[in-house]
């Protein structure tokens, strides 16, 4: 945990403190070493809030970047008796966890229901060197392909969805995008189809939108254009832009 109360007061730790966890209220001490990012642990139990993980550099440099008053808001759990801490609770009433460690599905579902509306942000340092961006595509939100789906293919063709038989199959005409009938289309500089080799399948369950941090200045928003298979993408977004859209 980044913060605790000492003295009335929400407080990051500093050695030789003792203070109160600001979900459970049970006495925290903090631990300031070399090795370990500096943090408030439980003097008893290991952690009161059982969706925890051990917070890293990288958990703390992205919650450094909010408001203070957004950072660890905890909330109970009226069903469970349990007391869950989001890492950034805006005041749009958004949850933004940021996730380093392997999920099971279970508990993706779990975190989703609780806090209803929320936004995951997933450390892909780890697996980086497997994830390629691959070819640019038009905007696939774009009316200018109401009339088309995307094959899910490499190179990228079209489908004109009145071309689909009763079986939900594909009957005739792929389309290569400079085709005459799509050369209107413009490609898009911030929308990609992917390569994930060995890919993470628990985001793909996700209902709440799932963002891919790879260290550097975007983020990587996967979506999903629903049509007879669904058409999975990234859209990039600044960094920048995201932490202003949900700091006020």
């Amino acid at each position: 945990m980044q913060y605790a109360l000492h003295n009335g007061s929400k407080i990051e730790p500093q050695k030789g403190l003792v203070g109160i966890c600001l979900g459970c209220g049970k006495v925290v001490i903090a631990k300031c070493g070399k090795i370990k990012i500096s943090h408030w642990a439980h003097k008893v139990i290991k952690d009161c809030d059982k969706w925890w993980e051990s917070e890293t550099e990288w958990h703390r440099e992205w919650k450094n970047k909010f408001p203070i008053e957004f950072r660890e808001i905890s909330f109970h759990d009226n069903i469970n008796n349990e007391v869950h801490r989001a890492d950034v609770y805006t005041n749009q009433g958004i949850t933004i966890e940021f996730q380093n460690s392997p999920i099971s599905i279970d508990e993706l579902k779990s975190r989703e229901k609780f806090y209803s509306q929320m936004i995951w942000i997933v450390n892909g340092l780890k697996f980086k060197e497997k994830f390629k961006l691959t070819t640019g595509i038009p905007d696939p939100e774009s009316p200018l392909l109401n009339n088309y789906d995307f094959g899910i293919y490499t190179p990228l063709i079209f489908f004109r969805k009145g071309d689909i038989n009763e079986n939900k199959e594909i009957a005739v005409d792929l389309l290569p995008h400079h085709h005459i009938e799509l050369k209107h289309i413009p490609i898009s500089n911030i929308c990609f189809k992917f390569n994930w080799i060995n890919k993470h399948i628990v985001w793909f369950y996700s209902s709440s939108p799932v963002y891919l941090d790879f260290g550097d200045d975007f983020l990587y928003w996967m979506k999903c254009r629903k049509q007879i298979k669904d058409f999975w993408y990234i859209q990039k977004i600044k960094k920048t832009d995201f932490i202003m859209m949900h700091s006020n």
